[in-house]
């Protein structure tokens, strides 16, 4: 597979999705004027991510967290200036510095952090190379990092991102890559970004926020990914199922706590008919928040996202062109609390189906003058 172009003709969004969906494995390269980065993908999942735009090497953010000392970090960087060569990660393992544990924490951090960075790179060159990671004769970096043994999903990357993003938006008009990674490392709970008040609608802001970026989504694809962030904001656990006549197969999800969460979301088709409960939302075109009723095809869904019953689920069909083409389910697990209100993502999901009729409409007009 040969994926080569640039930022402005294929999106950063649609590049992960691609590698995402077709599984594949291999380093993707991007090169521009605000500097390169590489992203390594395995079977799908981003497993390392390095960037010149990072602002200091693993050692020193071992520094930062606290796990090594200012001598012991002055000393890896000693080992490494005579061995340039070396990865840090191994002369840190090797002085028996830090744990593999350690290392892959950092490197999911950085990860996080390259992947949000990027999301502001609209212009650029990118080149993907399959099935390999030996790409450093094309790409020049201090250290490439660390390659982490559970890998992370490009769809939960690019909503966290864009949740960043639009935070950092909301207090500074320009926001660059710096204000992006300190915002990643402030955390979630930081009370000056919003207080009790703000938190308890997270559902407008979000609206607000996500509505111009669905005014002119590139893909469905997009449309979909967009439904899935507004969700996030909302519930802990999420999924989106795409609805066919006959059966429902999934879409996408964020916050399962499975083994490869995406792949065997996209993998999952259930038959309409085996869940009465289910059946009955989609034919009343109406959202619901309640308790998951126990059928076959309920149960056969609880045990694929971890087995756990739920004490309130949140269902929304999504409508385009006058049927329901989509499902979202929501719940709070594992923690079970309270949901939130609502009312601003029952505005967005119908805005969200005026999109993909709009997409729809696009593609038929396409194919015919074809």
């Amino acid at each position: 597979m040969s994926l080569t172009g640039k930022l402005e003709d294929l999106a950063l969004s649609d590049i992960f999705q691609i590698l995402s969906v077709g599984k594949k494995t291999g380093a993707l390269i991007i090169k521009s004027e605000k500097g390169n980065a590489l992203v390594l993908f395995k079977d799908g999942l981003v497993v390392k991510a390095e960037s010149g735009i990072l602002k200091e090497n693993m050692a020193r953010a071992f520094l930062t967290a606290g796990v090594i000392n200012e001598t012991t970090c002055s000393m890896i960087e000693g080992v490494k200036k005579k061995l340039p060569d070396k990865p840090i990660a191994e002369i840190c393992l090797e002085m028996g510095a830090v744990t593999k544990e350690h290392l892959d924490k950092v490197a999911r951090k950085r990860i996080e952090s390259v992947v949000y960075g990027l999301l502001l790179w609209e212009e650029g060159d990118f080149q993907f190379e399959l099935d390999t990671f030996d790409v450093n004769d094309k790409i020049d970096f201090y250290d490439y990092g660390w390659e982490i043994s559970k890998g992370m999903s490009p769809e939960y990357l690019l909503m966290e991102g864009a949740r960043v993003h639009d935070e950092v938006s909301h207090q500074r008009v320009n926001p660059d890559e710096e204000q992006l990674f300190d915002m990643d490392e402030q955390g979630e709970g930081e009370e000056e970004w919003g207080g009790p008040a703000v938190a308890e609608r997270k559902d407008i802001s979000s609206l607000r926020s996500l509505t111009q970026e669905l005014r002119f989504p590139n893909s469905t694809s997009e449309i979909t990914l967009l439904i899935l962030r507004f969700a996030s904001d909302l519930y802990q656990r999420g999924v989106l199922f795409m609805i066919a006549p006959e059966e429902m197969a999934g879409l996408g999800q964020f916050g399962l706590d499975i083994e490869m969460a995406d792949e065997k979301i996209r993998e999952t088709v259930l038959e309409i008919d085996r869940s009465s409960f289910l059946k009955g939302i989609i034919e009343s075109k109406q959202p619901y928040s309640g308790p998951l009723e126990e059928d076959e095809g309920t149960r056969f869904l609880i045990q694929l996202f971890g087995d756990k019953w739920p004490g309130e689920v949140a269902l929304f069909p999504i409508i385009a062109e006058g049927r329901v083409v989509a499902l979202l389910y929501g719940d709070n697990l594992p923690t079970g609390e309270p949901f939130a209100e609502s009312e601003g993502l029952e505005i967005f999901i119908n805005q969200a189906g005026l999109a993909l009729e709009k997409a729809i409409l696009q593609r038929r007009i396409l194919e015919m003058g074809g």
